[in-house]
C-alpha cells in the first residue's frame, strides 16, 4: 500500500506542477547530502588540527562555510516550493472529489453508507493530503542521507552498521502504531458522519427553528459532546498505546547509540582511531539518532498520507464498479412519436434486500400529461428516478418509442429533460442565473429568463427584489437577498421551466411550500404549457403531487401502491372504480368541506 500511494502521490505532483517538483527534488537531494558531508568535513579538519596541517586544516575549514548555507537555504527553498505543491496537490484532489461525486450517471453512490463512510475520512484526512508531497519527497531525501551514512559508518568501523539493527524496533512500533491508529480511525467513519450531522444541526438556519420551537438545544449540544468525547477517548487511548509502542523502540535504539560511542571511545583510546574518527562517529550517530526519529517521523507521514491519496483511490474504484462501461448506440429522438414504456421493471436500491418497484408495466403515451400518485414511499418517486437515468432497472426495461433507454447516453438524455424536485437547490447566485442554469446555454438570455420566471408564475417573487433578475440571492453574499421557503420554490419551479422543447417535463412535488391556490394556477399553467411543448415534440408531461384538485387535470392518472401499478385511468374513470383513487379522494374532498 505504502508503495503504491506513493507513487500516487508523485504521480499526482507531476501533474500539477512538474517544474515545481523537479526543483523539490534537486533541492531535497541536496539538502539531505549535505547532512552527513559535514561530518566528514570536521573529520578532516580535526585531523589536521591535531597534526599541525595548515593547509589541510584551511581547506577543510573552507568547506564548512560553504555546507552551512547550502543547508539552511535548500531547506527554507524547498518548503516554499513544498507549500505550493501542497496546495495545488489539495486543489487537485478536491476537484477530482467533487468529479466522483457528480460525473457518474446515476445516484448510486450518493445514497450508500460505503460511500458516505470514505467521503466522511477524506473530509477529515486534509492535513495528511496536504502534506502528502512533503513527506514523499522528504523519503527520497533520507533514504539518500542513510545511505552515505551507512557507506562512512562501514568505512570507519564495520561494527557500527549494527546500529542499524537497532533501527529496527522504533520503524517496527512506528508502524504497529500506525496499524493501531488506522483501525480505530476506519472503525469511527460512522461516529465522524454523526457527529458532522449534529454540528449541521446545530448551525443551519433551517434547522434552528425546530430546534428551538421544540427547546433542543440543550439536547443536541448533550449529543455532540457525546459524540466529539466519545471520539476523543478513543482516538487518545489509541495513540497513547501507539506512543507506548515507539517510545519503546526509541529506547532500544538509545542503547545501540550509546554502545556505538563507547566502541569508537575506545578504539580511539587504543590507538585503533584519529581524534578526527572520533568527531566522525560522534556526529554520525547524533546524526543517525536524528535520522531514526525523521524515518519514524517520515514514515508515519507517508503512510497516513499515502492512506489518504489512497481514499480517493479506493472511492474511484467502488463508483466504477457501481457505473460498469455501457455501450450508448441510440440517438436521442428529436422528437416523441409513440410512447415511454416501463416493461416489466422491478428496482431494488443498491446496498437494500427489498425491491421498491416490482412488475410495474407502464405506457405514458407521447403528448399526454401523467399525474403520479400514492402514498409516500409507494415508489412514486423511484418511477421519476428511473425515467432521468439516476438508476437503472434491477429487473425488465424502460423504452422510449420501443429502444431501451439504456442504450441512450444519459447526459444526452437528460439534456431533453425540464424538472422540478421536492428537494429542489437554492442556488446562491444572482437570481438571473439561478433560473438559467435550468438551460445554462440560455443563461445570459434575459427574454429567456424572464418567460421561464412568468410560465412558473414567478414574477411577484423577481418583483419584490431590489435589482431584479440581477440581485444576488441568499446568504452568502454580504448583499444578498434572503428568500422564503416559498419564494425559493418559485425560483427552482423557474429554473424548471428555462428549457423550451423538452421530451420529457416532471415536476416531483415541487410545490410543498405553496397554498393550493397557488399550486393549482401553477399546474394550470404547467399543462398549458406542455400541451403546447407536446404539439412541437410530443413531450410527455409528468408530475407528482397530493392535492388532487391538481391531479384531476392530467390525461392519465397513475395510482402507485406498495411498488405495483395499482389504478390507472382519467379521473372520472378512477373515481366510477371506486378503488383506491377514490377512497383518496374522498377522503382529501372531504377536509376542505
Amino acid at each position: 500500500m505504502t508503495v503504491r500511494g506513493f507513487v500516487t502521490i508523485l504521480v499526482g505532483a507531476w501533474r500539477v506542477s512538474p517544474a515545481r517538483l523537479v526543483v523539490v527534488f534537486a533541492l531535497v537531494v541536496l539538502n539531505y547530502v549535505s547532512w552527513p558531508l559535514a561530518p566528514l568535513v570536521l573529520k578532516h579538519l580535526t585531523d589536521a588540527v591535531v597534526a599541525g596541517d595548515l593547509h589541510g586544516a584551511t581547506v577543510a575549514a573552507l568547506f564548512l562555510p560553504l555546507l552551512a548555507p547550502l543547508t539552511q537555504t535548500g531547506t527554507h527553498v524547498s518548503k516554499v516550493m513544498l507549500v505550493e505543491l501542497a496546495d495545488l496537490n489539495v486543489i487537485d484532489v478536491t476537484a477530482e472529489t467533487a468529479e466522483l461525486a457528480q460525473r457518474p450517471r446515476g445516484l448510486a453512490h450518493l445514497e450508500r453508507a460505503d460511500y458516505a463512510d470514505q467521503l466522511e475520512l477524506i473530509r477529515n484526512e486534509g492535513a495528511w493530503r496536504y502534506n502528502a508531497v512533503r513527506a514523499a519527497t522528504g523519503t527520497v531525501g533520507l533514504a539518500i542521507q542513510l545511505v552515505l551514512t551507512v557507506v562512512l559508518l562501514a568505512s570507519l568501523q564495520p561494527v557500527l552498521l549494527l546500529l542499524l539493527l537497532f533501527a529496527v524496533p522504533p520503524l517496527l512500533g512506528t508502524r504497529w502504531s500506525w496499524r493501531r491508529f488506522e483501525r480505530y480511525w476506519l472503525g469511527r467513519a460512522d461516529t465522524l458522519r454523526r457527529a458532522t450531522h449534529l454540528v449541521d444541526l446545530a448551525l443551519r438556519a433551517d434547522a434552528a427553528k425546530e430546534v428551538r420551537v421544540f427547546g433542543l438545544e440543550d439536547e443536541l449540544g448533550r449529543r455532540l459532546r457525546e459524540t466529539r468525547t466519545e471520539l476523543r477517548r478513543t482516538r487518545f487511548r489509541a495513540q497513547l498505546e501507539g506512543v507506548v509502542a515507539m517510545s519503546a523502540g526509541h529506547l532500544v535504539f538509545a542503547l545501540g547509540y550509546v554502545g556505538a560511542l563507547l566502541v569508537v571511545v575506545r578504539g580511539a583510546v587504543d590507538g585503533a582511531q584519529t581524534p578526527g574518527d572520533v568527531v566522525l562517529a560522534v556526529a554520525l550517530a547524533a546524526q543517525a539518532n536524528r535520522l531514526v526519529f525523521n524515518v519514524v517521523e517520515t514514515t508515519q507521514t507517508l503512510q497516513w498520507s499515502t492512506r489518504a491519496m489512497e481514499r480517493v483511490s479506493s472511492l474511484r474504484r467502488l463508483v466504477r464498479g457501481l457505473y460498469p462501461p455501457r455501450a450508448h448506440d441510440a440517438p436521442v429522438p428529436v422528437r416523441l412519436e409513440d410512447a415511454i414504456r416501463f416493461e416489466g421493471v422491478a428496482f431494488r436500491y443498491p446496498g437494500t434486500h427489498s425491491d421498491v418497484l416490482r412488475d410495474v408495466d407502464l405506457e405514458l403515451p407521447a403528448g399526454s400529461t401523467v399525474a403520479l400518485v400514492g402514498e409516500n414511499g409507494a415508489g412514486k418517486t423511484t418511477l421519476v428516478k428511473l425515467l432521468c437515468r439516476f438508476y437503472e432497472p434491477t429487473q425488465g426495461a424502460v423504452t422510449v418509442d420501443g429502444v431501451d433507454l439504456a442504450r441512450i447516453a444519459p447526459e444526452r438524455w437528460r439534456a431533453q429533460i425540464a424538472a422540478g424536485f421536492q428537494d429542489f437547490v437554492r442556488f446562491e447566485v444572482i437570481a438571473r442565473e439561478s433560473v438559467g442554469v435550468g438551460d445554462l446555454a440560455a443563461i445570459e438570455d434575459r427574454r429567456a429568463v424572464a418567460a421561464a420566471v412568468g410560465r412558473a408564475a414567478a414574477g411577484d417573487v423577481i418583483e419584490m427584489l431590489p435589482d431584479g433578475l440581477d440581485a444576488l440571492l441568499g446568504v452568502s453574499h454580504a448583499s444578498g437577498v434572503e428568500l422564503s421557503g416559498g419564494q425559493w420554490q418559485k425560483i427552482a419551479l423557474a429554473r424548471a421551466m428555462m428549457r423550451e422543447r423538452p421530451l420529457l417535463l416532471i415536476l416531483d412535488e415541487p410545490t410543498s411550500a405553496l397554498d393550493a391556490h397557488a399550486e393549482h394556477e401553477l399546474f394550470e399553467r404547467y399543462a398549458a404549457s406542455a400541451r403546447a411543448v407536446a404539439r412541437a415534440t410530443g413531450a410527455i408531461a409528468v408530475f407528482v403531487s397530493h392535492r388532487f384538485s391538481t391531479v384531476r387535470m392530467a390525461d392519465l392518472i397513475v395510482v402507485v401502491d406498495d411498488g405495483r401499478i395499482a389504478e390507472r385511468g382519467t379521473h372520472d374513470d378512477l373515481v366510477a372504480q371506486r378503488g383506491i383513487y377514490a377512497d383518496l379522494f374522498a377522503l382529501q374532498a372531504a377536509a376542505y368541506r
